[in-house]
């Protein structure tokens, strides 16, 4: 390691967007630390590593977003082997945005989205930042999504998060500023068929699921990874307490029955 690799963490690495974030900073040359609670699916994530450059920069340790010990344990490790962080991603979350009627939402079921999607986010975050403090252009990028602005029905918890995640972000930018940046992504409709590990693929998509995006497509892991690269990164050191929604223009578009 030399003075000018980039240490970074993310979370919820293994599979998804964080597994195409992992594979973008990894292929820009960082040393990255890829955090997730599925053992099996870090394994995967190691084994389709294995043949890209700077894949000895990898290293793969199962941590509970949700479980502040863990968390403790996994920053330990950090410091005592590189002293420092240049980046977090803090992109773990429980996926799933459906919880049923809202009658019927169990205060467990409620609990267990929050303390991982923003909940996570804050220990994370409370965490990593005396492992941020001093480094030049530090940054952290939360994960947020275009469900915080719109909402299908029944996604009470999910959205509830994904807005306290806007929230934090811009609060957190201005408690850690100007020494360290913050801001956030909203990914909108993302297929991560390419981002699973084992056999568990989402369907295929149709020719209208990417017809409703003003870019003529779904979004990939790749887009997210994207701009996630670019607000770590020194072109966007002018930038912080945004949350920048990369969703194919669909919020911006008016829907009507016709």
């Amino acid at each position: 390691m030399t003075a000018s690799d980039k240490i970074c963490l993310i979370t919820g690495a293994a599979q998804g967007i964080g597994r195409a974030i992992a594979r973008r900073l990894i292929t820009d040359g960082h040393i990255v630390w890829c955090l997730d609670r599925d053992p099996a699916a870090l394994d995967d994530l190691r084994a389709a590593l294995g043949n890209q450059a700077h894949a000895n920069n990898v290293f793969t340790t199962v941590t509970d977003v949700a479980c502040e010990a863990d968390i403790q344990a996994t920053t330990a490790a950090i410091r005592d082997r590189h002293g420092r962080l240049d980046l977090v991603v803090n992109n773990a979350g429980i996926a799933a945005p459906f919880n049923g009627p809202v009658e019927q939402l169990a205060l467990a079921d409620w609990q267990r989205v929050i303390d991982v999607n923003l909940t996570g986010v804050f220990l994370v975050t409370k965490h990593t930042v005396p492992l941020l403090r001093g480094q030049p252009n530090a940054a952290i990028v939360n994960m947020a999504s275009s469900r915080a602005y719109q909402s299908e029905p029944q996604t009470e918890a999910y959205a509830a998060a994904k807005g306290g995640i806007e929230a934090l972000t811009h609060a957190l930018a201005m408690s850690l500023g100007p020494a360290i940046r913050v801001n956030a992504v909203a990914p909108g409709w993302i297929d991560v068929r390419g981002e699973q590990a084992g056999a568990d693929v989402p369907p295929a998509l149709r020719a209208v699921d990417h017809a409703q995006h003003p870019t003529g497509r779904v979004g990939i892991g790749a887009d997210i990874a994207g701009v996630v690269a670019f607000l770590a990164g020194p072109d966007a050191a002018f930038i912080t307490g945004q949350t920048l929604i990369a969703d194919g223009g669909m919020t911006r578009k008016m829907i009507y029955a016709h």
